[in-house]
Protein backbone atom coordinates (compact mmCIF):
# COMPACT_ATOMS: atom_id res chain seq x y z
CA UNK A 1 0.00 0.00 0.00
CA UNK A 2 1.26 3.21 -1.07
CA UNK A 3 2.11 5.94 1.73
CA UNK A 4 0.84 9.44 2.00
CA UNK A 5 3.45 11.47 2.62
CA UNK A 6 2.02 14.41 4.83
CA UNK A 7 3.73 17.60 3.94
CA UNK A 8 2.75 19.16 7.81
CA UNK A 9 1.10 22.11 8.35
CA UNK A 10 1.92 25.74 6.70
CA UNK A 11 3.99 27.65 8.62
CA UNK A 12 2.21 30.31 10.86
CA UNK A 13 5.01 33.10 9.35
CA UNK A 14 3.82 32.29 5.36
CA UNK A 15 0.28 31.81 6.29
CA UNK A 16 0.40 35.23 8.16
CA UNK A 17 2.47 36.99 5.02
CA UNK A 18 -0.13 35.42 2.66
CA UNK A 19 -2.89 36.80 4.11
CA UNK A 20 -1.66 40.25 4.87
CA UNK A 21 -1.01 40.26 0.65
CA UNK A 22 -4.36 38.97 -0.11
CA UNK A 23 -5.25 42.15 2.45
CA UNK A 24 -3.31 44.97 0.73
CA UNK A 25 -4.68 43.67 -2.73
CA UNK A 26 -7.93 43.18 -1.63
CA UNK A 27 -7.90 46.92 -0.52
CA UNK A 28 -6.43 48.27 -3.26
CA UNK A 29 -9.09 47.09 -5.21
CA UNK A 30 -11.61 49.05 -3.24
CA UNK A 31 -11.85 52.89 -3.86
CA UNK A 32 -11.27 53.49 -0.58
CA UNK A 33 -7.67 51.04 -0.70
CA UNK A 34 -7.12 53.53 -3.81
CA UNK A 35 -7.44 56.58 -1.87
CA UNK A 36 -4.93 55.61 0.53
CA UNK A 37 -2.26 54.94 -2.12
CA UNK A 38 -3.21 58.26 -3.34
CA UNK A 39 -2.73 59.73 -0.21
CA UNK A 40 0.65 58.15 0.70
CA UNK A 41 2.13 58.32 -2.27
CA UNK A 42 1.04 61.98 -2.52
CA UNK A 43 2.82 62.68 0.81
CA UNK A 44 5.98 60.95 -0.44
CA UNK A 45 5.34 63.41 -3.91
CA UNK A 46 4.95 66.51 -2.16
CA UNK A 47 8.22 65.87 0.51
CA UNK A 48 9.97 65.18 -2.92
CA UNK A 49 9.14 68.51 -4.70
CA UNK A 50 10.14 70.47 -0.99
CA UNK A 51 13.37 68.91 -0.80
CA UNK A 52 14.00 69.30 -4.27
CA UNK A 53 13.40 72.88 -3.92
CA UNK A 54 15.03 73.39 -1.41
CA UNK A 55 18.48 72.11 -2.90
CA UNK A 56 17.97 73.97 -5.82
CA UNK A 57 17.77 77.13 -4.24
CA UNK A 58 21.46 76.52 -3.56
CA UNK A 59 22.20 78.13 -6.94
CA UNK A 60 21.14 81.67 -5.54
CA UNK A 61 24.84 81.16 -2.91
CA UNK A 62 26.80 81.17 -6.40
CA UNK A 63 30.10 80.48 -6.08
CA UNK A 64 31.76 78.83 -2.88
CA UNK A 65 35.06 77.80 -2.00
CA UNK A 66 35.94 74.12 -1.87
CA UNK A 67 39.30 72.19 -1.03
CA UNK A 68 40.51 75.52 -2.43
CA UNK A 69 39.02 75.64 -5.26
CA UNK A 70 35.94 78.18 -6.84
CA UNK A 71 32.82 75.53 -7.49
CA UNK A 72 28.97 76.36 -7.35
CA UNK A 73 27.42 75.71 -4.05
CA UNK A 74 24.24 73.95 -6.60
CA UNK A 75 27.01 71.51 -8.16
CA UNK A 76 28.88 70.41 -4.47
CA UNK A 77 24.86 69.61 -3.61
CA UNK A 78 24.54 67.42 -6.52
CA UNK A 79 27.37 65.43 -6.08
CA UNK A 80 26.17 65.52 -2.48
CA UNK A 81 23.61 63.51 -3.54
CA UNK A 82 25.80 61.69 -5.83
CA UNK A 83 27.93 60.29 -2.99
CA UNK A 84 25.22 59.31 -0.01
CA UNK A 85 26.32 56.62 1.65
CA UNK A 86 29.94 55.76 0.41
CA UNK A 87 31.49 54.22 1.24
CA UNK A 88 29.13 51.69 2.52
CA UNK A 89 27.47 51.60 -0.62
CA UNK A 90 29.10 52.60 -4.30
CA UNK A 91 28.75 55.84 -6.00
CA UNK A 92 25.31 56.96 -7.05
CA UNK A 93 23.34 53.35 -5.44
CA UNK A 94 21.70 55.39 -2.69
CA UNK A 95 20.49 57.82 -5.20
CA UNK A 96 19.00 55.38 -7.49
CA UNK A 97 17.50 53.89 -4.31
CA UNK A 98 15.26 56.53 -3.80
CA UNK A 99 14.77 57.21 -7.55
CA UNK A 100 13.40 53.87 -7.91
CA UNK A 101 11.18 55.01 -4.31
CA UNK A 102 9.83 57.78 -6.39
CA UNK A 103 9.31 56.23 -9.84
CA UNK A 104 6.79 53.29 -7.82
CA UNK A 105 5.66 56.07 -6.01
CA UNK A 106 4.34 57.94 -8.70
CA UNK A 107 3.57 54.91 -11.44
CA UNK A 108 1.34 53.71 -7.81
CA UNK A 109 -0.18 57.68 -7.93
CA UNK A 110 -1.20 57.81 -11.41
CA UNK A 111 -2.87 54.31 -11.72
CA UNK A 112 -4.79 54.34 -7.96
CA UNK A 113 -5.73 58.22 -9.90
CA UNK A 114 -6.89 56.81 -13.40
CA UNK A 115 -8.75 53.78 -11.81
CA UNK A 116 -10.76 55.93 -9.34
CA UNK A 117 -11.82 58.10 -12.28
CA UNK A 118 -13.09 54.73 -14.06
CA UNK A 119 -14.86 53.89 -10.89
CA UNK A 120 -16.19 57.02 -10.32
CA UNK A 121 -17.51 57.09 -14.52
CA UNK A 122 -18.94 53.46 -14.15
CA UNK A 123 -20.75 54.33 -10.86
CA UNK A 124 -22.43 57.30 -12.05
CA UNK A 125 -25.74 57.09 -14.62
CA UNK A 126 -25.11 57.77 -17.92
CA UNK A 127 -25.36 61.54 -19.13
CA UNK A 128 -25.68 62.25 -15.53
CA UNK A 129 -24.21 65.82 -14.29
CA UNK A 130 -25.01 67.31 -11.60
CA UNK A 131 -24.36 71.56 -11.82
CA UNK A 132 -24.76 71.92 -8.19
CA UNK A 133 -21.46 69.64 -7.39
CA UNK A 134 -19.69 71.61 -9.98
CA UNK A 135 -20.29 74.38 -8.94
CA UNK A 136 -19.95 73.46 -5.67
CA UNK A 137 -16.18 71.90 -6.51
CA UNK A 138 -13.49 74.50 -6.63
CA UNK A 139 -11.13 75.45 -9.50
CA UNK A 140 -8.39 73.25 -7.93
CA UNK A 141 -10.04 69.92 -7.51
CA UNK A 142 -12.25 70.51 -10.77
CA UNK A 143 -9.03 70.98 -12.74
CA UNK A 144 -7.02 68.12 -10.80
CA UNK A 145 -7.06 65.79 -13.62
CA UNK A 146 -5.59 67.97 -16.11
CA UNK A 147 -3.26 69.51 -13.98
CA UNK A 148 -1.73 66.28 -13.12
CA UNK A 149 -1.26 65.20 -16.77
CA UNK A 150 0.58 68.62 -16.81
CA UNK A 151 2.72 67.89 -14.14
CA UNK A 152 3.17 64.68 -16.11
CA UNK A 153 4.63 65.48 -19.26
CA UNK A 154 6.62 68.82 -17.54
CA UNK A 155 8.45 66.10 -15.18
CA UNK A 156 9.32 64.36 -18.59
CA UNK A 157 10.42 67.37 -20.37
CA UNK A 158 12.49 68.05 -16.95
CA UNK A 159 14.12 65.11 -17.12
CA UNK A 160 14.87 65.35 -20.52
CA UNK A 161 16.33 69.29 -19.70
CA UNK A 162 18.57 68.42 -16.75
CA UNK A 163 18.59 64.79 -16.09
CA UNK A 164 19.88 62.87 -19.97
CA UNK A 165 20.54 66.44 -21.36
CA UNK A 166 18.63 65.35 -24.49
CA UNK A 167 16.81 69.42 -24.71
CA UNK A 168 19.43 71.24 -23.12
CA UNK A 169 21.79 72.76 -25.58
CA UNK A 170 24.41 72.92 -23.38
CA UNK A 171 23.90 70.38 -21.19
CA UNK A 172 27.37 69.02 -19.20
CA UNK A 173 27.15 66.13 -16.64
CA UNK A 174 26.89 67.22 -13.16
CA UNK A 175 27.43 70.91 -14.00
CA UNK A 176 23.68 71.81 -12.17
CA UNK A 177 24.06 75.49 -11.99
CA UNK A 178 25.75 75.66 -15.73
CA UNK A 179 22.60 73.69 -16.74
CA UNK A 180 20.32 76.08 -15.14
CA UNK A 181 21.37 78.80 -16.89
CA UNK A 182 21.76 76.94 -20.40
CA UNK A 183 18.50 75.77 -20.19
CA UNK A 184 16.21 78.15 -18.69
CA UNK A 185 17.99 81.50 -20.04
CA UNK A 186 15.91 80.47 -23.08
CA UNK A 187 12.49 82.27 -23.18
CA UNK A 188 10.02 79.97 -24.45
CA UNK A 189 11.54 77.11 -22.01
CA UNK A 190 11.21 80.06 -19.33
CA UNK A 191 7.85 80.25 -20.08
CA UNK A 192 7.31 76.55 -20.23
CA UNK A 193 8.39 76.29 -16.67
CA UNK A 194 6.14 78.83 -15.61
CA UNK A 195 3.53 77.73 -16.52
CA UNK A 196 3.78 73.91 -15.43
CA UNK A 197 4.67 75.00 -11.87
CA UNK A 198 1.44 77.20 -11.41
CA UNK A 199 0.12 73.91 -12.66
CA UNK A 200 2.20 71.74 -9.75
CA UNK A 201 1.00 74.35 -7.43
CA UNK A 202 -3.05 74.14 -8.24
CA UNK A 203 -2.15 70.13 -8.06
CA UNK A 204 -0.29 70.19 -4.55
CA UNK A 205 -3.20 72.54 -3.14
CA UNK A 206 -5.83 69.96 -3.73
CA UNK A 207 -3.67 67.41 -3.00
CA UNK A 208 -2.65 68.30 0.15
CA UNK A 209 -6.32 68.92 1.26
CA UNK A 210 -7.82 65.86 0.22
CA UNK A 211 -5.13 63.63 1.50
CA UNK A 212 -6.23 64.62 4.94
CA UNK A 213 -9.62 63.26 4.57
CA UNK A 214 -8.41 60.32 2.15
CA UNK A 215 -6.80 59.45 5.14
CA UNK A 216 -9.52 59.97 7.71
CA UNK A 217 -7.56 62.54 9.03
CA UNK A 218 -10.70 65.15 8.18
CA UNK A 219 -12.31 67.50 10.94
CA UNK A 220 -14.18 70.15 10.63
CA UNK A 221 -11.83 72.19 13.46
CA UNK A 222 -9.13 71.21 11.35
CA UNK A 223 -10.18 72.43 8.19
CA UNK A 224 -8.68 76.06 8.61
CA UNK A 225 -5.06 74.91 8.99
CA UNK A 226 -5.42 72.37 6.63
CA UNK A 227 -6.31 74.97 3.99
CA UNK A 228 -3.56 77.09 5.22
CA UNK A 229 -0.90 74.01 4.88
CA UNK A 230 -2.04 73.28 1.70
CA UNK A 231 -1.92 77.28 0.55
CA UNK A 232 1.51 77.44 2.04
CA UNK A 233 3.26 74.34 0.43
CA UNK A 234 1.57 75.26 -2.96
CA UNK A 235 2.39 78.89 -2.89
CA UNK A 236 6.35 77.43 -1.44
CA UNK A 237 7.01 75.77 -4.85
CA UNK A 238 5.12 77.85 -7.41
CA UNK A 239 7.33 81.19 -5.66
CA UNK A 240 10.59 78.89 -5.43
CA UNK A 241 10.55 77.17 -8.68
CA UNK A 242 8.95 80.30 -10.65
CA UNK A 243 12.05 82.15 -9.59
CA UNK A 244 14.33 80.10 -11.31
CA UNK A 245 13.46 80.86 -15.03
CA UNK A 246 13.23 84.65 -14.18
CA UNK A 247 16.41 84.58 -12.20
CA UNK A 248 17.83 82.86 -15.30
CA UNK A 249 16.09 85.53 -17.61
CA UNK A 250 17.22 88.67 -15.22
CA UNK A 251 20.67 87.47 -15.32
CA UNK A 252 21.21 86.61 -12.03
CA UNK A 253 21.64 83.06 -12.71
CA UNK A 254 24.61 83.49 -15.51
CA UNK A 255 27.46 81.33 -15.98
Amino acid sequence: MAHVVSRGPVSGTATRTRKRKLFLVDLYSTAVGKKYVMAITGIIGIGFVVAHLIGNLKAYLGLITENGERVYDVDVYGEFLREILVPILPRTYALWALRLVLIAALVLHVHAAYSLTVMNRQARPIGYQSSRDYVAANFASRTMRWTGVIVLLFLAWHLADFTWGWVNPDFVRGAVYRNMDASLSRIPVAALYVVANIALGIHLFHGTWSLFQSMGWNNPRFNSWRRGLATGIATLIVVGNVSFPIAAQAGIIQV
